[in-house]
């Protein structure tokens, strides 16, 4: 009996130990840099931060016996603010990943700042295709979208189906720079015309003078280069002109379901749109915007469930390294498929451009809905290797050619 309680004692001193050894660990920080109260907040915001809390709490809330922790940074769209975030996050907080970093200039900045520290990035709301070309790194994943795959998809789209004239409304930074400048391209690779473009600031709330321009165009499609809160007005505003109900047509270039919301199907019933997610799209994506939406109220942007999805594939791969090393972790991530309610088969190549199949989708008449939320009729599947460029036409440096 001695020899059983004694061995009984051990047992819980042995377990009482490893205990103790696990809270003396510090916890695993992942860094979310996001846009928490400007124009993109519905996209990304407080809903990747719930998204990135849902892939922890789904993973188990620890690995290597460390307590994952998320922290968030509001970074304002200001470049200079993101880039403080980071390091602060990295030198201070102890933070070994950062995660979405909406919008592009501020994604550019604080990616320079990870690359300089060896920490992994993880980008999801941002769409600037230097992301994964000059701005690559070795610790850098581009996973969502960008500008490239927008363009390739709705652009081709579009022209072949006779839009063959285009005029741009670009907001004026590094992501719609790129987005015009990407969608050109297509348009004119595919027998088009690119008769002008006009640029805007940031976050404008009046788009009557641009519109105006793109209007006296003639071109049959305007195709807006921008994001968020500006694309939403935009649409609003061309609405209120008449604009549409002439000849031309609208294209929004980058427009997730919480804009096609905001703006109403309405007035958006009809347009072209590319996305990498939504919500309706099969079992696995309605049973994770399910457990979505009753946290955040509304379904998740292909940006949030991007969160999600790269979260939990860097756990894993952190788990399988058996270290919080990138340069360990990120050969994983590179080696290891990607299988979940984002992405089948989905890969990250030697750029950093995570590769999956994007979406077509044209938005659908109010007597075609069945509710909120109901606003996007699919009409093709874009296989990864002809949506996104190709490794071959890659300008990082990292690529072997």
């Amino acid at each position: 009996m001695r020899r059983v309680v004694a061995g009984a004692l051990a047992c819980m001193f042995a377990i009482s130990a490893h205990a103790a050894l696990a809270q003396d660990k510090p916890p695993l920080k992942l860094g979310g840099i996001l846009d928490m109260s400007s124009l993109y907040a519905d996209i990304t915001g407080s809903g990747s931060e719930t998204a990135a809390k849902m892939a922890v709490e789904d993973f188990g809330g620890e690995v290597l016996g460390r307590k994952i922790e998320v922290v968030v940074g509001d970074h304002l769209n200001k470049a200079d603010l993101a880039a403080n975030i980071a390091r602060d996050m990295l030198d201070n907080q102890g933070v070994e990943m950062i995660f979405d970093v909406a919008a592009s200039a501020t994604a550019l900045a604080a990616g320079e700042i990870a690359k300089a520290r060896g920490k992994i990035v993880m980008f999801n709301g941002p769409g600037s295709i230097r992301l994964s070309n000059e701005a690559c790194g070795p610790f850098t994943v581009h996973y969502v979208f960008d500008t490239f795959a927008q363009a390739n998809v709705t652009g081709l789209a579009a022209v072949k189906s006779g839009l063959d004239t285009w005029f741009f409304l670009t907001a004026d930074y590094a992501f719609g720079q790129d987005l015009e400048k990407d969608t050109s391209n297509v348009v004119v690779k595919s027998g088009g015309k690119v008769l002008g473009n006009v640029r805007h600031p940031i976050n404008t709330s009046d788009f009557s003078s641009f519109l105006l321009q793109a209007q006296a165009s003639k071109a049959k499609v305007i195709g807006l280069a921008n994001a968020g809160g500006d694309t939403i007005n935009a649409i609003k505003q061309a609405a209120e002109f008449g604009l549409t109900k002439g000849s031309q047509k609208l294209s929004p270039l980058l427009a997730f379901v919480t804009d096609i919301d905001s703006v109403g199907l309405e007035t958006a019933q009809g347009l072209l749109l590319a996305e990498a997610f939504y919500w309706d799209l099969n079992d696995d994506t309605r049973a994770f915007s399910k457990r979505f939406m009753e946290r955040v109220k509304r379904v998740p942007t292909s940006a949030q469930a991007g969160v999600y999805s790269s979260v939990t594939h860097y756990l894993k791969a952190v788990k399988a390294a058996g270290t919080t090393d990138s340069a360990a972790v990120m050969k994983v991530m590179k080696e290891t498929p990607i299988n979940d309610m984002f992405a089948k088969n989905g890969r990250i190549r030697a750029d950093g451009r995570m590769v999956h199949d994007m979406y077509l989708f044209e938005v659908k008449k109010p007597s075609e809905s069945k509710g909120r939320w109901d606003d996007y009729k699919l009409l093709a599947t874009v296989p990864g290797d002809q949506a996104f460029q190709s490794l071959e036409a890659s300008r990082c440096p990292l690529v072997k050619k």
